[in-house]
């Protein structure tokens, strides 16, 4: 995870220096090539007053040539009463109202460089001149830049956040079936020993007993073979399975913990794996046990709506601090001494993956205690 982060943020950084870089370096360009065209305006300026004030007999080709040939810089000269008198390189020809167009560039680029003056021989005149289409361009030349550097960023980052939650699934995947295959072989000791244990005639309570956690703990070794394998989800009656749930976990639980379930209807039909679902359940039993330090209430309760099913299981334990809802779910966070921090990022898996359901942190207080809530769509 350390080392995804790294990556997003020295992308990041390389991203900043190249737009930072790429900023300075057209600001300058844009800077001399406004200059220059400040320069050919003034030349253009000089043109036009030379041809108006020519005599008969001087040479204008070296005027004309200045003034005909710009074809990029627009201009708009007016008299002194800001009357417009022409304009160049402004399409007027094609728009029907030419009027109001040139009068808006006027305004325009009245706002962009002051005027001109310059007397063509009938009066002061004033030339106004926008920037050309090459100016514009390379002013905007570094927010398409950016455009395109975010967009490329936001691909890669995709494109790791894919591949770090396909290795987080390949070793989820190969943790789970390596904890069943190495279970398999006490599993089979174990049940042996049960065996010899029923033929001596022991305490029949004790060997009850100790056949529901072996049967558990084949349970638990089933579970983790299924994960990564697409599980068959059956229709059966949610009340019940809750229910033999929490009469297992208030046996293995301390004295002064209570756990209950509660419902509103007791027939509650839902398509679920339930092995899998089982699991999501004990494990955040587990956790509310943890968060109550051996006294409290865990309350398990079951809400059945038209088209959804709601399971809340809350606790009166130490809580979730704020900054940490976010993070729980994050495999590998924890705030054990022991674990690997997989509990809640696999239950959360099974249920939103498997389930096509949700499971999140309804509420939580500090030192009050927490919801989790699962929703289960018809």
């Amino acid at each position: 995870m350390r080392q995804y982060i790294n990556w997003k943020s020295y992308l990041i950084v390389i991203a900043l220096a190249i737009v930072t870089a790429t900023l300075y370096y057209t600001n300058r360009l844009a800077k001399k090539l406004a200059d220059e065209e400040k320069r050919r305006v003034e030349q253009v300026v000089e043109g036009i007053k030379t041809l108006n004030n020519a005599k008969p007999s001087q040479d204008l080709s070296f005027a004309s040539d200045i003034v005909t040939q710009n074809t990029t810089i627009p201009l708009i000269i007016t008299d002194e009463r800001g009357n417009i008198k022409d304009s160049k390189n402004i399409d007027t020809l094609n728009n029907k109202n030419g009027r109001k167009l040139l009068e808006e560039k006027l305004a325009s680029y009245k706002s962009e460089h002051d005027p001109i003056v310059s007397d063509f021989g009938s009066g002061i005149n004033y030339i106004y001149y926008g920037e050309s289409y090459l100016l514009m361009q390379l002013r905007y030349f570094p927010y398409v830049q950016l455009t395109i550097i975010l967009l490329f960023l936001l691909i890669v980052l995709i494109a790791l956040s894919t591949a770090h939650r396909s290795i987080q699934n390949q070793v989820w995947v190969g943790l789970s079936k390596e904890t069943a295959h190495q279970l398999g072989t006490p599993l089979s000791s174990i049940e042996a020993w049960m065996e010899l244990l029923k033929e001596h005639e022991v305490n029949d309570d004790a060997v009850t007993e100790m056949r529901k956690d072996l049967d558990r703990l084949k349970l638990v070794a089933d579970r983790f073979s299924k994960v990564g394998s697409a599980p068959q989800l059956e229709e059966e009656n949610l009340v019940p399975r809750l229910q033999n749930m929490v009469d297992y976990m208030q046996k293995r639980s301390p004295q002064k913990v209570t756990i209950s379930l509660q419902t509103n209807k007791q027939e509650v039909p839902v398509n679920i794996s339930g092995p899998l679902f089982d699991w999501v359940v004990e494990n955040l039993i587990r956790n509310a046990l943890d968060a109550m330090a051996g006294k409290g209430i865990i309350e398990v309760r079951i809400t059945d709506q038209p088209h959804h099913v709601y399971v809340d299981i809350s606790d009166t334990g130490k809580g979730i601090p704020k900054h940490q809802v976010k993070k729980i779910f994050n495999p590998g966070y924890t705030t054990k001494k022991r674990g690997w921090g997989l509990g809640l990022s696999l239950s959360k898996r099974i249920i939103e993956k498997y389930h096509h359901g949700s499971l999140f942190v309804k509420q939580s207080e500090i030192d009050k205690g927490t919801t989790f809530r699962i929703i289960l769509r018809r």
